[in-house]
């Protein structure tokens, strides 16, 4: 499993930068885990539009999903000048689908997912748990046959569900969107301190720190992680390459 972080920011991108968006690639397949602001332009760095199988999207907030739009019209052309034979595949769950206004279905095929979902997509196994959030959201694991295992919060505040989901993950991909000091300021969110305690409860291989303010010095967040998890925390970035 190849994962590609194509971007990294909450809320809106830095300067040639993108929000939320991580590129899988495994057995042959390629999905997209959200697909936020400055993903599209980003994510054909690593991967031709024509090779793109699917895309999970967590939730409707609008840096998660701003490019999925763009990526409908791409599909479009794509498909009418032949150099894509099929519709793009879009999970969501299923209390947002009524919130998305795809506009051209035989070139974008909608499918809903819940907690509990299980599909598959190429040789990986996907499942899905509900988050913690302000809209219904879920984080997704996506599992290999021979066992290796990522899982993606997506948006979530602090809560034995992820912890759970994520447990014995080889790497967690977890948002990071305030500092310690910050703690209470929304429940819709993680501390880094906080991430750091989920992926220590949750026993992962690694913490990837993402969802990242605008403000202070990043490299504090991976500290605060680190005082409570003693494996390997690292911060994400665009272009990030991981490899399970």
């Amino acid at each position: 499993m190849d994962i590609t972080v194509i971007g990294c920011w909450g809320a809106y991108p830095e300067k040639n930068e993108a929000t939320s968006g991580y590129l899988v690639r495994t057995g042959g397949s390629s999905i997209l885990l959200d697909c936020g602001s400055g993903v599209l332009a980003r994510l054909q760095n690593d991967c031709p539009l024509e090779e793109l199988d699917a895309v999970v999207l967590t939730h409707t907030h609008a840096d998660h999903i701003a490019d999925i739009y763009s990526l409908e019209f791409a599909m479009l052309i794509l498909m009418q000048i032949g150099r894509r034979t099929r519709p793009l595949d879009v999970y969501v769950n299923g209390d947002e689908t009524d919130k998305l206004a795809f506009a051209y279905p035989d070139y974008v095929r909608v499918h809903s997912i819940g907690a509990g979902t299980e599909i598959r997509i190429g040789t990986a196994k996907l499942e899905f748990a509900e988050t913690v959030h302000d809209i219904p959201c879920l984080a997704v694991k996506l599992t290999l046959e021979d066992g290796k295992t990522l899982v993606y919060t997506g948006d979530t505040g602090y809560c034995d569900a992820v912890i759970e989901f994520s447990r014995s993950a080889d790497v967690l991909l977890i948002e990071s969107s305030f500092y310690d000091r910050q703690a209470g300021i929304m429940k819709w969110h993680l501390t880094a301190g906080e991430a750091g305690r989920i992926a220590a409860l949750a026993g992962v291989g690694q913490a990837v720190l993402t969802h990242f303010p605008h403000y202070g010095d990043l490299n504090q967040l991976a500290e605060e992680a680190s005082r409570q998890y003693a494996g390997l925390v690292r911060l994400a970035y665009c272009g990030m390459h991981i490899h399970i």
